[in-house]
């Protein structure tokens, strides 16, 4: 029995990547210093997970900034907008993930969207239809070669070939992708060729398109691939996750692959007909350790319900993770800080390689002294998370009814009332909610939580700061301003750390796109709100102007899909008890003389679950979710929602019915490609795409935000329409900030003139 991991963090335990990256791009480090500092972590992560007993080491899960990104640079599929005089380097992808990078020239940066329903955003590969595809980056080679040298066996991890042309994009023209697949295998045999060449035996393919439900061409696209890599001098694995590919069981059965990498967490119903089909010698590596939640495993439930299994494959039988551990926290020993009843529950990336560990011992060893610790250990977190339970929570859910999820009148109504409230002109401006979070604000927040100032202190610097922002929005000509959010911390650990039933780690990043890593609280009891979370700081801030300033929220939904929840009840209950909490802090918003209030939703559609034909019972209850938090206010208190990097085609009819008077959405990486979803819909309520892509450092032009809102306004009426950026903007620097909006005030001055 063999232990199998996926894929690693590879951010460190402390975020050292995420720091020598950001660095790099302010040129505080040269590229040697960022090189070295990721060999070592390589190398750190690789011998955690060879002590943990795993003998066929991942390699090419490591990334700068996107491993799909990495990918598309070895496939030499770079657009011709980054690319240098010197060819495919690291600078290069820089510029394809940001836009910009020390060296060559600016450009606009790729489209980025979601993972699958994972909060981990990847680069979209642009495809042309002329596309060539060869070797142009070299990274994947040298790092199999790094980890060889240190004595442990390489088994690189790549996307597999049709699942990477599913992700990617056409560009210039419109074309069937699959169209390039003959070619692009090509490619993927010379990349396995060169592995052989270098001694590996095993090669992970991931495959995770075939958790959805494909049409013929696709699902034919994976047998044809398969096949015409069966001759390649390596061993491959074939890996799919986040869901059951059950549905695909001939298809897959039938492959010439040598192993089989199964989701046994979402879907461990679909082991039993899948080793009925293993060919004699395949192996299976079985996914029983959640790679996507922090909690610790009932390893002794686990061990029981695949024993016969393990005994009966013997060694083609390999224990791993349900996916890549990248979704994962790296390493829960430097939390220091946490209750010692909390602590036993959780697992992170460098433990779940021990459960492995302790699982194995348990289906070979179950008498021994240590498989009884282990189910001792099991046995006490099960009766720690049975005390969890709030009885009053659990009431007020069951006593909700059908009124509760309803605003009292349609939004036609309700438009008239808030446009006689509020006078806005046309194309209203705004901004999505955060302001920089500069080095001195964060400053300010660490010297406060070690204690070095008072609550008193800091909180008058933030009012400050709240004062300066507000002041630097009304010189710009801001319509509704916002208070910049300077007091928080993460849109989503903000609202945790004020609410009962959620928990917090010092250390549990998890890296979200290029350098940006989030946090997740601990969903692990009944949610509600004790007090007020954010009406002082909006009252404050709408006193200093007459200007509306909205009422900033994150959504229920976004909640509990940035959190890392409880998995003994149901998400549509644990999304319901947050609902009826930020319900409490809408209507107290609407008390205290907040009129506008933004409740985001940027990961509603992440949480879709990957079958259409469970689509249905996820957008009701996510909908239903939402329409609970904003259902108890009256007719002219205006509800906006954000969501950004998402497809909206397929979902558009569960966003209109969430009913929001106002929805601001991502647009500017698409050239407001996305806005064809509301203009097919006929989207009866207002919308503000966003005209410049906050996450790169590039100043917007005037030029191009007409051109981009001239554009918006022959999909949508003009007067439905807003004018904002595509996202927050605490990432980025005043210096890069003022200069953008300042264009995008322009820019709104003069389409008022030509559109009115």
């Amino acid at each position: 029995m063999q232990l199998n991991s996926l894929g690693f963090p590879r951010i460190g335990r402390l975020r050292e990547l995420k720091f020598a990256v950001e660095k790099y791009w302010r040129g505080e480090c040269s590229q040697v210093e960022l090189v070295d500092i990721a060999k070592e972590l390589r190398e750190k992560h690789w011998r955690w997970q060879a002590d943990s007993g795993v003998s066929l080491i991942p390699v090419g899960d490591f990334a700068y900034y996107d491993q799909i990104l990495n990918l598309t640079a070895t496939l030499d599929v770079i657009p011709a907008r980054h690319r240098g005089v010197n060819g495919i380097d690291l600078d290069t992808l820089f510029r394809v993930g940001r836009g910009r990078a020390p060296t060559g020239t600016d450009a606009p940066a790729a489209e980025m969207t979601k993972y699958f329903n994972t909060n981990y955003h990847y680069i979209v590969p642009e495809l042309t239809e002329e596309q060539q595809f060869g070797i142009g980056y070299e990274q994947i080679f040298a790092e199999v070669e790094e980890a060889q040298a240190l004595g442990y066996q390489a088994k690189p991890v790549l996307l597999g070939p049709v699942s990477f042309l599913y992700l990617a994009k056409t560009v210039d023209s419109e074309f069937d992708k699959l169209s390039l697949l003959p070619q692009l295998l090509i490619a993927y045999s010379q990349i396995l060729a060169r592995f052989a060449a270098q001694g590996v035996e095993w090669v992970q393919l991931d495959e995770p398109i075939l958790a959805l439900e494909l049409d013929t061409s696709w699902a034919g696209a994976i047998t044809t691939a398969y096949q015409a890599l069966s001759s390649c001098e390596v061993s491959i694995l074939l890996a799919s996750y986040y869901g059951s590919i059950e549905h695909h069981h001939h298809l897959v059965a039938a492959l010439p692959v040598a192993g089989l990498h199964l989701d046994l967490v979402t879907a461990p119903e679909q082991l039993a007909p899948f080793v009925a089909t293993l060919g004699p010698t395949q192996v299976l590596s079985a996914g029983v350790i959640n790679g996507r939640n922090v909690w610790a495993a009932d390893l002794d439930n686990i061990a029981a319900s695949i024993a016969s299994v393990a005994n009966d494959l013997k060694q083609r039988f390999w224990l791993a993770p349900s996916c890549s551990l990248l979704h994962s926290p790296v390493d829960l020993d430097v939390e220091t800080k946490l209750a010692p009843e909390l602590k036993l529950q959780l697992s992170f990336a460098k433990q779940k390689l021990t459960e492995l560990s302790k699982l194995k011992l348990l289906l070979t060893e179950p008498s021994s002294s240590q498989s009884l610790e282990i189910v001792k250990e099991c046995e006490a977190r099960r009766a720690v998370r049975a005390k969890a339970a709030n009885k009053e929570v659990i009431e007020r859910v069951a006593a909700l009814s059908v009124n509760d999820y309803q605003r009292d009148d349609e939004f036609a109504v309700r438009q008239t009332a808030q446009r006689q409230k509020y006078k806005l002109p046309l194309l209203p401006m705004t901004t999505i909610g955060s302001f920089p979070q500069t080095p001195a604000i964060r400053g300010l927040r660490s010297r406060w939580r070690k204690g070095e100032i008072t609550l008193e202190n800091y909180n008058e610097q933030l009012r400050q700061v709240t004062r300066d922002t507000v002041e630097r929005q009304l010189k710009l000509g801001i319509d509704v301003l916002v208070h910049g959010e300077a007091e928080r911390n993460d849109m989503v650990e903000y609202f945790g750390e004020q609410l009962d039933g959620v928990g917090f780690t010092q250390f549990g990043w998890v890296q979200s796109y290029g350098s940006r890593c989030v946090k997740p609280p601990l969903i692990y009891g009944d949610v509600s709100r004790p007090s007020a979370m954010t009406v002082e700081w909006a009252e404050f801030a709408q006193s200093l102007t007459e200007k509306p300033v909205k009422g900033m929220l994150t959504g229920p939904v976004t909640i509990l899909h940035w959190s890392f929840a409880r998995e003994d009840i149901s998400r549509e209950q644990i999304a319901t008890q947050i609902a009826l909490a930020i319900r409490d802090e809408v209507v107290d918003l609407q008390n205290a003389g907040i009129g506008i209030i933004q409740i985001d939703e940027p990961a509603f559609r992440e949480g879709l679950p990957l079958k259409k034909s469970d689509w249905k019972h996820y957008l009701n209850w996510a909908v239903n979710a939402f329409k609970l938090s904003a259902a108890g206010v009256v007719n002219d208190t205006q509800i906006h929602t954000h969501m950004c990097y998402s497809e909206f085609n397929e979902t558009i009819a569960a966003i209109a019915a969430m009913d929001a008077d106002v929805i601001t959405i991502e647009t500017s990486r698409s050239r407001m490609e996305l806005l064809n979803a509301f203009e097919d819909f006929n989207y009866p309520n207002e919308i503000g795409p966003g005209v410049y892509d906050i996450h790169s450092p590039n100043t917007p032009s005037v030029d191009e935000i007409v051109a981009l809102m001239e554009k918006a306004a022959t999909k949508i009426d003009v007067q439905q329409l807003w004018i904002n950026p595509d996202c927050g903007l605490k990432t980025r620097t005043w210096d890069e900030v003022e200069p953008a909006l300042v264009n995008l005030v322009a820019a709104t001055k003069f389409l008022r003139r030509k559109l009115s």
